[in-house]
């Protein structure tokens, strides 16, 4: 394992509300397609209409209600009426779109239910049917490739957002290779997502800005092109890149083991120099994840 540094803080997280999608298809392909559309402009609810991903462990076939070959998603908003609004457009425009999949809820345990399905069903236009599938109720709506499949209600749950790991390298060679590795660790954890692209952010952000009226700005401590000209960089001497892992999870539980996996794995690559975590003194959220507790 390299020599790194693990900074004595802790990850800030916070609460969002979050619905968990089970998408089959035919084949592999086509649940992937339909999850990669059904995630996209959804990296961070600074800008995004919402936060969502797709889940590492695919679904056995074993275990999913049509016995065919699945991918978990989710979808995450701060507010309900947007989260609805989200989920319907989601599954509306990038599953029921998609050739042979079918959408079933993925949170049979949830208390509060909203009844998407319900609703997508006027698709059919009078011509839909509901029946049962597996003990769940579904909705079977008529389209041009034969009938889209879905489940009648889905769950919504509270979880947890905000995970986060900062990885300083010495080059973005390095860094890259920490952070790839980092993210490959975590997906093998079920339940969680990291909603940038291919898990990563370049472009660690603070909150508000020094010179003009925006909700986020680049966070310039964390900049390795300013080290030499700011008096406040955090960057320990000969940093040369920074990449941030952001995870999301239905539970706290599963948010710290992704984080521990996430950071072991980054440890071990030679020229990783430091690993930190992104806080606002608990002014944002009320979890705080520890790093020197997840080793």
């Amino acid at each position: 394992m390299a020599d790194v540094e693990i900074e004595d803080t802790f990850a800030e997280a916070f609460p969002m509300i979050a619905g968990r999608v089970l998408i089959t298809a035919e084949n592999d392909d086509w649940a992937m397609n339909s999850a990669r559309s059904a995630t996209g402009f959804a990296s961070s609810i600074i800008m995004s209409p919402a936060e969502a991903g797709i889940e590492g462990p695919k679904a056995s076939p074993k275990k999913t209600p049509d016995g065919r070959p699945g991918v978990y998603i989710q979808v995450y908003h701060r507010t309900g009426r947007e989260f609805k609004m989200q989920m319907l457009a989601r599954i509306g425009q990038c599953i029921l779109t998609c050739p042979t999949t079918a959408a079933f809820d993925a949170i049979p345990k949830a208390k509060k239910r909203l009844k998407l399905g319900r609703t997508i069903r006027y698709f059919g236009d009078g011509f839909q049917k509901k029946d049962q599938m597996a003990g769940r109720d579904i909705w079977r709506i008529p389209v041009m490739e034969g009938e889209f499949i879905i489940e009648d209600k889905f769950g919504v749950k509270r979880a947890v957002a905000g995970g986060n790991l900062l990885i300083m390298a010495k080059d973005q060679t390095i860094g890259l290779e920490a952070a790839e590795k980092a993210v490959l660790a975590i997906k093998g954890v079920e339940g969680v997502i990291t909603p940038f692209p291919g898990g990563i952010c370049r472009s660690g952000s603070k909150v508000g800005s020094m010179k003009y009226k925006l909700l986020a700005s680049t966070n310039h401590p964390f900049c390795p092109v300013l080290k030499d000209s700011i008096e406040n960089s955090v960057l320990p001497a000969g940093t040369g890149a920074v990449y941030e892992i952001v995870i999301n999870g239905l539970t706290l539980s599963l948010v710290e083991r992704a984080m521990k996996v996430g950071l072991k794995a980054a440890m071990d690559v030679e020229g990783v120099m430091k690993i930190t975590a992104v806080n606002f003194g608990g002014k944002l959220g009320p979890f705080k994840i520890n790093l020197k507790d997840l080793l």
